[in-house]
């Protein structure tokens, strides 16, 4: 295991459209920092009407220390994977905090400080399966949190997906991996966790 970043207690809220795999998203995650990076993490989801059609989000509290209040005050990453979720939840993030986007339908983002990949576009035609946008994100993910190992994210896999969907899910988290890598090359060294820094966008 790589050595620890200490976080003294890191938000993330997960949001898209209800069928984008969100709430998988966030359970993966959840159990890879803290299964596999050691990390104390909480995790909660929203059900009810928003499940199918409209937003829809998981929220991931992570840190070095026991965390006493399970739920995010006040978020230090938003990744939005649908324009509705991204309107609804920006006003939660930091005024500091950081963005991430899928362009293929988030057409307007509401600052000009963010990260954008076309995730949704990435796993329908480069993987073949529109279901595997929630996992080529999380190897974005895996690019952009210092915090969180792509090494340990892929072995990880192993061990919350079925075997039969196994290689096309390490192919769509390869893909979010190299894909982040390679736009944004420098994007780990901009974190500092208590003030994080402005971002460079896409566009």
């Amino acid at each position: 295991m790589p050595k620890q970043h200490e976080l003294n207690r890191f938000e993330i809220r997960l949001s898209g459209t209800g069928g984008q795999g969100i709430l998988t998203l966030g359970k993966i995650m959840g159990q890879v920092l803290a299964l596999d990076h050691g990390f104390h993490v909480t995790q909660t989801q929203s059900y009810g009407p928003e499940a199918r059609g409209g937003a829809s989000r998981a929220d991931l509290v992570v840190s070095s220390r026991r965390i006493s209040y399970p739920k995010p005050v006040q978020l230090d990453m938003l990744v939005a994977l649908s324009q509705e979720a991204c309107n609804l939840y920006f006003r939660n993030l930091k005024p500091n905090g950081f963005l991430l986007v899928d362009t293929t339908l988030v057409t307007q983002a509401p600052s000009n400080i963010f990260w954008g990949l076309p995730f949704t576009t990435m796993a329908r035609e480069k993987i073949g399966v529109a279901q595997a946008t929630n996992i080529v994100c999380l190897g974005a993910m895996s690019h952009f949190l210092p915090f969180m190992n792509f090494t340990n994210v892929k072995k990880a896999l192993a061990g919350v997906l079925p075997a039969k969907i196994l290689d096309v899910n390490i192919k769509a988290l390869t893909l979010g991996y190299n894909q982040a890598k390679k736009l944004y090359p420098d994007a780990p060294e901009k974190w500092t966790y208590s003030s994080p820094t402005t971002m460079e966008s896409e566009q």
